[in-house]
């Protein structure tokens, strides 16, 4: 039975736009709800007025909206103050890649605020960018496929004659397009400058099945959880619908070494191309949980769960086991709200 008078911790989590291409934010909740040892008041971080976590108040208790990254470090940190001065906060969990530097810039300052966080130094987030991955490959002796990083169109005609079609033409944060002749890698280039900026990422195409493995890492070189998915519904955007838990101690021992090599802190996403051969590329590694990740606490290893632990100072041991054959399946409903929680959240900024 829990303690009435014990306080609850308040945690605020980020990347609450749970639509076809969705973030974490709401999964990650999910599961550190579903832990009985925490007590958890959740404060909402969103930079819409439409983010559908935002009016999940079984999930969310409260929600400030705060600048977009590219604002700088010094807005948000206006904003963070602002709320903390109301909430109390005890944790922050932000979920999206392009966040992530800002945080990771400010976590000494949040600390000195009384307020915790588990992420990676910049040198481990640097470590594993996609500008950078296959170099850090080549330096431990792992699988990734070569890359260009150009910043014209022009460019990919030199990349094609590298690597051949089809390629891939990757976004420096998201998205990433099969291209199978110059035409369509053109198009895909501009897609992706429009939406993300330069510059884009050219990568050798490897073709195989896709694994996912969502792993948490201690900050020592230790991995806390490691889970291993097999998408089995994919979207337009590639995104997984559907996904299944692996007993796969190949993958597992990959990302085993990655975390040891980087010595990780906090909560990361390989994913594997593995090719017919079973050679295992790492295509991508994301600095955050990944939107499937409610799945490890399905599967018995409650990963955002024990991030909220290790971000208070307690010690979590390695998981050892969890449930294979756990299958996923996303979905989505029409949630409904008020024009007036739209209104507030749109001219407050809180809700």
């Amino acid at each position: 039975m829990k303690n009435q008078n014990k306080k609850k911790i308040v945690i605020a989590v980020t990347a609450l736009n749970a639509i076809d291409s969705p973030g974490p934010g709401v999964a990650v909740i999910r599961a550190i709800r579903e832990c009985k040892d925490i007590d958890a008041h959740i404060i909402g971080l969103s930079y819409e007025a439409l983010e559908p976590g935002l009016y999940m108040h079984d999930l969310v208790d409260k929600t400030y909206q705060i600048p977009y990254p590219a604002a700088g470090t010094d807005a948000l940190m206006g904003r963070i103050q602002y709320i903390h001065n109301i909430e109390k906060i005890d944790i922050i969990i932000p979920n999206f890649d392009a966040e992530l530097f800002n945080f990771i810039k400010l976590k000494d300052k949040l600390k000195g605020m009384g307020i915790r966080t588990f992420l990676p130094d910049l040198d481990q987030f640097e470590a594993r960018d996609k500008m950078k991955l296959y170099e850090f490959g080549q330096k431990h002796d792992m699988l990734v496929p070569a890359d260009k990083v150009i910043y014209q169109a022009k460019d990919l005609t030199k990349a094609a004659e590298e690597f051949s079609y089809p390629l891939v033409v990757k976004g420096k944060f998201y998205d990433a397009i099969i291209a199978n002749t110059y035409e369509q890698a053109e198009k895909a280039f501009y897609k992706i400058q429009a939406k993300w900026g330069l510059p884009i990422i050219v990568q050798e195409f490897i073709n195989g099945t896709e694994i996912n493995i969502a792993a948490l890492g201690d900050g020592e070189g230790n991995a806390i959880s490691v889970i291993p998915m097999r998408k089995l519904y994919i979207t337009d955007k590639g995104k997984a619908w559907a996904g299944i838990t692996l007993d796969d101690e190949k993958h597992i021992e990959l990302a085993q070494k990655f975390i040891k090599v980087t010595k990780w802190r906090g909560g990361c996403e390989l994913e594997i191309m593995q090719t017919t051969d079973g050679k295992p590329y790492i295509m991508e590694v994301n600095p955050r949980f990944p939107a499937w990740i409610y799945l490890t606490a399905a599967a018995g290893q409650n990963q955002p769960a024990s991030l909220v632990k290790m971000a208070l100072g307690q010690k979590v041991e390695p998981f050892t086991d969890y449930e294979v054959g756990k299958i996923f399946v996303r979905y989505a409903w029409d949630l409904i709200t008020d024009i007036k929680e739209f209104q507030k959240i749109s001219g407050t900024g809180e809700l």
